[in-house]
C-alpha cells in the first residue's frame, strides 16, 4: 500500500476524533476544569463522554480478537511494555497538572486550533516545547517494578 493510501484512513480517523472531541465538549477548557473540580461545582458531562469511549473500545477490543488483521495494515500493533518507571510516573503527573490548569490535553488542543487558534496557541506551543525537551532527556531509567523486586 502506498504512503498516500495509508494516510487516508489516518486522516479520516483523526478528523472523526477531532469532531468527536468538539461535539462532546472536550475542547472547552471550562467544561474540562468543571469535570476535574470534584469538590466544587462538578460537571459530570465528560464522565458520560468517557463512559461512551470505554463502551466503544470494549466493542472494538472484542472485534479485534475476531479479525485476522486490521483493515488498513498487515497486523495489529499493541503495547508490549507494562513496566513503571520514573519517567512514566513523572510524565503522567505533569500531564495531569497541565490538564487541570489549562483544561486541555493534546488531542483537544489540536482540534481547538481549527476553532479558536488564538486562545489555544500558547498551550500548543508549550506542548511542542515540552515534547522537544522530552527528546533531550536521558532515555534509560530503571523500572520501579524492577527496583521493588531487588
Amino acid at each position: 500500500m502506498s504512503a498516500a493510501r495509508r494516510l487516508i484512513p489516518a486522516l479520516a480517523a483523526g478528523t472523526l476524533f477531532g469532531a468527536g472531541l468538539t461535539v462532546s465538549g472536550m475542547t472547552d477548557p471550562q467544561r474540562v476544569r468543571g469535570f476535574l473540580d470534584l469538590f466544587g461545582q462538578w460537571d459530570p458531562t465528560l464522565a458520560f463522554v468517557m463512559g461512551g469511549a470505554v463502551l466503544v473500545m470494549a466493542v472494538a477490543w472484542r472485534l479485534r480478537r475476531q479479525m485476522g488483521h486490521p483493515l488498513f495494515a498487515e497486523k495489529f500493533v499493541l503495547p508490549g511494555r507494562s513496566d513503571l518507571d520514573v519517567r512514566l510516573i513523572s510524565g503522567s503527573a505533569l500531564f495531569g497538572i497541565g490538564w487541570g490548569l489549562a483544561g486541555l490535553c493534546p488531542g483537544p488542543a489540536i482540534a481547538s486550533l481549527a476553532l479558536t487558534p488564538a486562545a489555544v496557541l500558547p498551550f500548543v506551543v508549550a506542548m511542542l516545547a515540552g515534547m522537544a525537551i522530552h527528546r533531550l532527556l536521558p532515555r534509560s531509567t530503571p523500572s520501579l517494578m524492577q527496583k521493588g523486586a531487588a
